[in-house]
């Protein structure tokens, strides 16, 4: 995002509209800090001070109660107190005042270095998660020390904010800054938040097992916790369980959540050659794979036993993402992702009997086609898929044999040149369109609206030899007919027409004088 004028990136304006554009202020003097450092090296120097100060403001809220307490015996300096209570214990030399004091230094760098060796040391959980290379001679100690202090003077660290709160949103809004300006690569650890709220509004993970295997930065598992806050329901409701292949994503993920106090099970590895967690079922399965992936190494895994549909094609792992999901969902589990649209209707290398093997064994719930240019890393359309393992579970209606199909391509308005955001309201209206279909409780009553959503039976897909495209079904929306009476209408428009003959004159004077004064009168 360094250099010039933009208008407001879809996370700007969530943050303006949300926080007086706190967010947006902050990002502003540390993007001017930046430099000409890359924007992906940048990031893990920013957010890794963001997470030291939020872990170093919890430690002292929690140290000043305890020195309170001297009287009656609490001791602030005893790890075991701040572990109790679920904060991480951080020791002295790694305390914000004491980095603070030390910014003007020339060895900043090896005092950030040493206070993150420390927390890491002391919290089991954190090893080998925070950045530990601010000493290097590329990174300016005078910018470093800098940085520190815009950080320390933001008051993240107000009690009555509840920096797990703030902190949050500063690192949430950092991650999409960041993917907006490593553009094709920051779709490799950030999926939009708009994106993500879809489906987790339209899954509406209230209780049980969320599983992500390839979890970027945590998205998914930071949007179904304030999808539980926002419903009154209980963070301890659900747990969460993900995988990340890249090393640099999976520590940006770790500490996405430990800054939101949630518990996860988050390992590093290759989802498809070691999964970390193989008898996991899940309720809940929410992902966004990488597109069209060609690089997955299927040769290897010919025989693999989560391809009951069809072993998928090694050019391309989308199917082999959707069999991963499906053999890890419980018996009454709903998985939730994103795909490219190829996914919709390819036939190439096998992957059309995969998706007609998936449509036959009854497990598409719903589709949904979404407009282009949402994505920071690719221009491409792209879909939505949701399968359920037992249709006829109790919790909604029985919808065995039929799938519901939600064209939403011309939703959404662009927020610069080359990115669009789905409005709330988008949002609400897909999500709303789903639950009434499924029969959630108090969603209110389903009606196919053309154009934009219809409930098709299977043989009807069967019809369309298992293309899943949701234009096919859901037909053109219904034209508005046009009230005024074709004589009327040419009335009007002729009267129009000589109303701006007559005018033109007058304005060819005018653009004729106005080019005489600048000289070009000819």
């Amino acid at each position: 995002m360094a250099g010039g004028t933009r208008r407001p990136t879809s996370a700007r304006r969530e943050a303006t509209a949300t926080s007086g554009g706190f967010e947006a202020k902050l990002w502003q003097t540390a993007d001017a800090l930046r430099n000409n450092m890359d924007a992906a090296e940048y990031k893990h120097v920013v957010l890794g001070l963001i997470f030291l100060k939020y872990i170093s403001d919890a430690f002292e809220a929690k140290h000043a109660e305890l020195e309170a307490d001297r009287a009656a015996g609490a001791d602030p300096e005893d790890p075991d107190e701040y572990r109790a209570a679920s904060i991480f214990w951080v020791p002295r030399e790694a305390r914000w005042s004491h980095l603070k004091a030390s910014a003007p230094q020339p060895t900043i760098g090896t005092l950030v270095d040493d206070a993150m060796t420390a927390i890491e040391r002391d919290n089991s959980s954190l090893k080998g998660v925070l950045p530990k290379d601010y000493a290097r001679p590329g990174l300016d100690k005078q910018r470093l020390g800098q940085l520190i202090n815009l950080v320390s003077d933001t008051a993240l660290g107000a009690p009555a904010d509840r920096a797990k709160d703030t902190l949050g949103r500063v690192y949430e809004y950092f991650l999409a800054q960041f993917a907006s300006a490593e553009g094709k690569k920051g779709g490799q650890f950030y999926t939009p938040s708009h994106v993500v709220r879809i489906l987790v509004e339209m899954l509406a993970p209230y209780k049980g097992r969320v599983y992500d295997p390839c979890c970027g930065s945590g998205g998914m598992f930071v949007s179904s916790e304030k999808f539980i806050e926002a419903h009154a329901g209980r963070l301890g409701d659900i747990s969460i369980y993900g995988q990340e292949s890249n090393y640099t994503t999976w520590r940006l993920a770790k500490m996405n959540l430990a800054i939101r106090g949630i518990d996860a099970q988050i390992a590093h590895g290759d989802t498809f050659h070691a999964d970390r967690h193989p008898d996991l079922k899940a309720d809940w399965v929410l992902a966004n794979p990488p597109f069209n992936d060609s690089d997955w190494r299927g040769e290897l895994l010919k025989d693999d036993k989560r391809w009951v549909y069809g072993v998928p094609p090694a050019g391309n792992a989308n199917f082999a993402w959707v069999q991963h999901f499906i053999s890890h969902l419980a018996p009454t589990g709903i998985a939730g992702f994103v795909l490219a649209n190829g996914s919709m209707s390819a036939n190439q290398s096998g992957e059309g009997e995969i998706r007609r093997s998936i449509v036959e064994a009854d497990l598409v719930d719903c589709m949904v086609a979404l407009p282009g240019q949402l994505f920071y890393s690719t221009q491409i359309p792209v879909c939505l898929w949701f399968l359920a393992r037992n249709r006829r579970n109790g919790r909604f209606r029985d919808r065995r044999g039929e799938t519901l199909f939600i064209d939403a391509r011309k939703m959404g308005s662009l927020v610069d040149r080359t990115h669009r955001e789905l409005t709330d309201e988008d949002v609400a209206t897909i999500a709303g369109t789903y639950h009434a279909w499924r029969g959630d409780e108090g969603a209110g009553e389903y009606d196919d609206i053309a154009g934009f959503c219809r409930a098709a039976p299977i043989d009807e897909i069967r019809k369309h030899g298992h293309v899943l495209t949701p234009g096919r079904y859901v037909g053109a929306a219904t034209a508005e007919e046009d009230a005024e009476p074709f004589d009327e209408k040419m009335r009007r428009l002729a009267a129009m027409l000589r109303e701006q003959q007559a005018e033109a004159p007058r304005l060819d004077a005018v653009i004729a004088a106005n080019l005489r004064e600048l000289g070009y009168g000819g």
